[in-house]
């Protein structure tokens, strides 16, 4: 249950309590949750500071013939009703009380006397060394209220674009940072008192015990309002016991689901003429590969949007659910507790689905289930840990041995790295002889280099600017994809002796596959991101 159905509940509780109550007391009771934030305010009837103390709102204001109305709350003062009764009375007016929740009366009251909107300075990401900024924002998040520091520091990681915030235990403070395009920057270091409050929150909101000495994982959502418009926040919450404290780290999805679009991913028509093809078929297995944080969700989300019509049904098995997409049903796998991949996809394949999509396969009863499924008339997608589609199957051939069957039904893999995007502030310069040796020994053997002049070797590097003070701006996909060849069959089936990861990529190059280290250098060469860059993530 998210978050607002579970105030929601809450609040239909508390309106049930104060009914009763109310049939005990002998008074009206009123359910003010249709008009509560709408209706005017009745003003110059009692002092707000009247209200407070007496816990007493005025509902409507009397004259000739119309009685004076006031709601009030259990905890009101019984002295309150006499008193108030008595003194509209010398003035010749009736009064009304009804009985209204604790919740009901705050919301007036928010409205009568409105907190002071503190306006606190944003977060900025320190550079290298620049102890200045982390002392600045460390003072802003310790001067931030109690019950307001855990959402600042939520909605400031989104503001930034940041991944992933990590709250981290040191022996006298807390160190806050946050990864932003790939790269963990420090923020804040914090007081002790400042930690138990977002330990508190995460407990509530993610559902985990702080009192726990296992690893922990939970969820939670968060609405972010910003410049007009509403955006769902989607985070998982992963928590882990050390030396002194709980560690967490908390992983940001920012949920929309226009934004999982395979137009929007930056690839060229190349490269979105190979995945469309593979996904026309009807059946089929294309996995994706990569560490954590390639963007290898958003890969395949993006192509399960693009799958996503009237005519298909769509299921997929996930550790945990990261986007919710409308029109797929989505399965979560509870594998800390005993789920897996494999039965949970023998179970949906009686569902009779078109598209089927296992968050990952991890071992090989997945991958044989898989296989299965994809060439009984499924097409299947999933993710495996590799660092390039030639070890993936060096990986899976390891996991499942050489099999007809996985040959017969693999059509494609994707391996993703993220690499920041240089911003416009940018400069061009010659590199030196080794780089470009290097450059031209990594390009060597494609065949269409038409737009890159390995005579004039231009690179760039990052400028800073107030906009960008790291000289980048965003990150970019750089994707790596093999499609299966009859070569690439052999391989898999055990026809060919050498099934190391060095022949399978040689002979996916010849094939036409660009590696993604080739395809870091072209990027590089285009202006796009830096050779630092494209070292740093391959």
């Amino acid at each position: 249950m998210d978050e607002q159905a579970v105030q929601r509940k809450r609040r239909d509780n508390e309106e049930q309590a104060t009914r009763n109550r109310a049939r005990i007391l002998g008074l009206p009771y009123l359910d003010t949750r249709e008009f509560e934030a709408t209706i005017p305010l009745v003003t110059d009837v009692i002092p707000v500071e009247e209200m407070h103390k007496k816990l007493i709102v005025p509902l409507q204001a009397g004259d000739e013939g119309t009685p004076y109305r006031f709601l009030i709350t259990s905890q009101t003062p019984n002295s309150v009703i006499p008193e108030y009764r008595k003194k509209y009375a010398d003035l010749g007016q009736h009064v009304g009380f009804f009985l209204v929740s604790k919740s009901a009366y705050q919301v007036f009251m928010l409205r009568y006397d409105p907190p002071e909107e503190v306006h606190y300075e944003d977060i900025r990401i320190a550079s290298e060394g620049d102890s200045e900024t982390i002392a600045e924002v460390s003072q802003t998040l310790n001067t931030v209220s109690t019950e307001k520091v855990f959402d600042f520091l939520i909605d400031q990681a989104d503001k930034l674009n940041a991944s992933d915030i990590h709250i981290e235990n040191l022996r006298h403070e807390i160190r806050i940072r946050m990864r932003v395009d790939g790269i963990l920057h420090p923020v804040a270091n914090i007081d002790r008192d400042r930690y138990r409050i977002f330990m508190g929150e995460l407990s509530a909101r993610a559902d985990i015990s702080t009192a726990s000495t296992k690893p922990q994982s939970g969820h939670m959502q968060k609405d972010i309002h910003r410049d007009g418009a509403t955006h769902l926040l989607n985070i998982r919450v992963e928590m882990v016991p050390t030396m002194y404290g709980q560690d967490s780290v908390l992983r940001l999805f920012n949920f929309d689901e226009t934004l999982l679009n395979l137009d929007l991913l930056g690839l060229s028509e190349t490269e979105m003429s190979i995945i469309r093809e593979i996904i026309s078929h009807p059946r089929g297995l294309a996995l994706m590969v990569g560490p954590t944080g390639s963007g290898k969700s958003t890969t395949l989300y993006s192509i399960l949007n693009a799958l996503n019509t009237t005519e298909r049904k769509i299921i997929t098995l996930e550790d945990p659910i990261e986007y919710g997409i409308t029109g797929i049903s989505q399965i979560p796998i509870h594998t800390n507790d005993g789920g897996s991949f494999a039965e949970g996809l023998r179970s949906v394949l009686r569902l009779d689905p078109d598209v089927v999509m296992v968050g990952e396969i991890r071992d090989s009863d997945t991958a044989r289930t898989a296989i299965q499924a994809s060439i009984t008339g499924h097409l299947v997608l999933s993710s495996f840990h590799a660092n390039s589609t030639a070890a993936a199957f060096s990986r899976m051939i390891d996991l499942i041995g050489t099999n007809p069957i996985f040959a017969s039904s693999i059509r494609m893999l994707i391996a993703q790295r993220l690499v920041r995007k240089l911003a416009d502030s940018k400069e061009a310069y010659h590199p030196d002889a080794g780089t470009v040796d290097y450059i031209r020994k990594v390009l060597d053997g494609i065949s269409d280099l038409s737009d890159v002049d390995l005579n004039n070797i231009t690179l760039y590097r990052p400028v800073s600017t107030a906009e960008t003070p790291f000289g980048y701006q965003g990150r970019t996909v750089l994707m790596e994809q093999l499609v299966v060849s009859d070569e690439i069959q052999g391989f898999l089936r055990g026809d060919l002796k050498d099934i190391s990861t060095e022949a399978i990529e040689r002979s996916a190059k010849q094939h036409g596959m660009l590696t993604l280290e080739q395809k870091g250098i072209l990027a590089a060469l285009r202006g796009d991101t830096t050779l630092e860059e494209v070292s740093r993530v391959i």
